[in-house]
């Protein structure tokens, strides 16, 4: 596979996080080049304060490193491969600022490069932060594939930053163009969104949930999360990880229904953990927590977790893929101690027993309904 993007400043080798050469996907897309193509050819100055939000694996930052522009990301993997793309490129290291969506955005904007992202609630949250340091003469260019940009994207950045128009398409992407009105009155910021637990659903129950925008089902509890707290094991006083936690309400109900468990929290969201984290201090639940954003469980010991329960993603930004499930459960795995068990919900189709025998020999079905399974695997 060609792993060369064509840019107007070269052709830097990108690769996705962490780096697979079985990995069929790119890590840019079209939309991508369309973006770069365009800056080049309304020769948009970047001797500024050049901004990039949502870049997807670095791509962007790397052909504009040059000109040292400040990336924003909620994805510890994007953050990772920006890293590993620069230093393929052989830029200076310290040529991109990289921040995370938690992180205090810069004070001034000149050129704000938004890659639209999935979550219209994290698009909505970031041109909020950015908005202040947004002015008249910043030039604001967003950019995605055809089926990612609505109507509802476009009434965003005209409701925050100001009018705005789209390209024509091009390889099916198309681009944003919003001219800034600093005049305009801005909505306050909703985010994080707190919520109320509902009953029923065992020790979290009538419990608070804070969400950070871009956490997977902000408003509610998800049906796939609501059917794996009524069936959650024992956690015995162990180390428990709430694997790719999202708001951490699971193991903020292990915490809850066993002080003496210790609960890591992980995720690649940074969203998400800051999210686990104000979740598991808004119930006061007991005992000892950490908070992790990383790639899954990569840095945790190996053999040291007694339990691990997971609700794994299967996208991967639009694609649909089960390369991030297959890497959970193989960390899982390697982390549990003999006699440790890995607890799983997911849907029916997914056909996670499968991989479940495969890893480690054995699955079991727990619990299901017309649309879930809870499958437990235990290691030998």
């Amino acid at each position: 596979m060609n792993d060369r993007m064509t840019t107007p400043w070269g052709e830097p080798a990108l690769t996705r996080f962490p780096e697979d050469p079985r990995d069929r996907l790119r890590a840019w897309d079209a939309s991508d080049e369309y973006l770069l193509r365009h800056l080049a050819a309304e020769r948009v100055p970047l001797d500024g304060t050049v901004v990039v939000v949502g870049d997807r694996w670095g791509a962007l930052v790397t052909a504009l490193a040059a000109h040292r522009p400040v990336q924003i990301t909620d994805s510890f993997l994007a953050r990772e491969a920006t890293r590993a793309n620069l230093a393929r490129a052989g830029a200076d290291p310290d040529a991109v600022r990289l921040l995370t969506t938690q992180d205090p955005p810069p004070e001034r904007v000149d050129v704000l490069l938004v890659r639209v992202p999935k979550s219209l609630a994290l698009l909505e949250d970031q041109l909020l932060r950015l908005a202040p340091a947004v002015h008249a003469g910043t030039v604001v260019v967003g950019a995605g594939m055809v089926k990612e940009i609505h109507t509802s994207t476009l009434r965003l950045f005209e409701r925050i930053l100001g009018p705005t128009r789209t390209s024509l398409a091009e390889k099916k992407a198309r681009l944003i163009f919003c001219t800034p009105d600093p005049a305009l009155e801005r909505p306050a910021n909703p985010w994080p969104y707190v919520y109320t637990l509902p009953d029923g659903i065992g020790p979290a129950a009538r419990g608070t949930v804070v969400n950070h925008a871009g956490v997977f089902c902000a408003d509610r509890l998800d049906i796939g999360t609501r059917f794996f707290l009524g069936h959650l094991p024992p956690a015995g006083g162990g180390r428990v990880v709430d694997l790719g936690c999202g708001n951490g309400v699971v193991g903020t109900s292990v915490a809850l229904a066993d002080p003496d468990a210790e609960v890591l929290f992980v995720d690649e969201s940074f969203q998400a953990v800051a999210s686990a984290e104000a979740t598991y201090k808004a119930n006061g639940a007991p005992g000892h927590a950490e908070f992790r954003v990383g790639d899954g469980l990569a840095g945790v010991p190996s053999g040291s977790v007694d339990l691990v329960l997971s609700n794994p993603p299967f996208h991967s930004h639009q694609a649909t893929t089960d390369a991030t499930a297959w890497r959970m459960f193989t960390g899982a795995r390697r982390t549990l101690r003999p006699g440790g068990e890995l607890w799983v919900v997911g849907n029916r189709h997914l056909g996670y027993h499968v991989k479940l025998r495969k890893l480690f020999g054995n699955s079991r079905l727990v619990a299901s309904d017309p649309k879930f399974v809870v499958l437990k695997a235990v290691k030998r």
